[in-house]
């Protein structure tokens, strides 16, 4: 389900757009200030934000450059009365990712938020590999398994990762070495061999334990975790 937090102090606006979203099978939540939305924007941490140019405690635009400046990516949506070019500009270039003039037609902002929605979705498919009660976060460089993170070495987390890049197919020692250590220098396959044992005993004591990586006898390591699902 796609998640919406609006920012706009127009009550009346806010709540027909809520009734639109929701009709739409979205969540949706609004908050009246700059304030009570950056407090929902961490709490619900929402799949697109729209943001109203003129609050009565910010401005729109200065909250979105902060927001980007944060290094928080949250598809934003500025929705504005004021027809000015240059604001439109300026919005998009501090960060916004689409715009839209009040009054707006309904069906118009359906459309853009799903669009926002999907590319976000496309964004975190490239960055993420998630599978059944386990994702792997590769710019975090963080396991999580049933909602709590794994306590993964540098290494576990490279081994894991070439591993479930390909799931049901066997990965060699070399090439395991190669994604651990890229470069010259190759660890003894008994060192791949003890790291990936290591690994293998985290992901067994994990949340719904199970066993993720078996061996291939002279050959490597499969993940059995199966094809990777949706990411949202």
């Amino acid at each position: 389900m796609v998640t919406v937090l609006m920012v706009d102090d127009d009550a009346e606006l806010a709540a027909m757009v809520v009734e639109l979203l929701q009709a739409q099978g979205m969540q949706v939540h609004s908050a009246g200030t700059a304030a009570q939305g950056m407090a929902a924007l961490t709490r619900l941490q929402p799949d697109v934000l729209l943001l109203d140019l003129m609050l009565p405690d910010a401005n729109g635009l200065d909250l979105c450059r902060r927001l980007r400046e944060a290094g928080n990516d949250v598809p934003v949506l500025m929705l504005t009365a004021r027809g000015d070019p240059f604001d439109r500009v300026l919005g998009l270039e501090l960060g916004a990712d689409d715009y839209l003039g009040k009054p707006f037609e309904p069906r118009e902002l359906v459309a853009r938020v799903r669009a926002l929605a999907r590319r976000l979705q496309a964004a975190t498919r490239r960055r993420q590999l998630r599978f059944d009660g386990l994702t792997l976060d590769l710019l975090a460089r963080r396991a999580v398994c049933q909602n709590e993170v794994l306590p993964l070495t540098s290494i576990e987390f490279k081994l894991l990762v070439a591993l479930a890049s390909q799931p049901g197919i066997c990965v060699s020692r070399q090439a395991l070495s190669a994604a651990v250590q890229p470069g010259n220098y190759k660890p003894m396959d008994r060192a791949v061999d003890v790291q990936v044992a290591r690994l293998r005993k985290k992901l067994e004591a994990a949340p719904g334990g199970r066993e993720w990586v078996e061996t291939v006898r002279g050959e490597g390591y499969v993940f059995t975790g199966g094809l990777p699902g949706p990411s949202l």
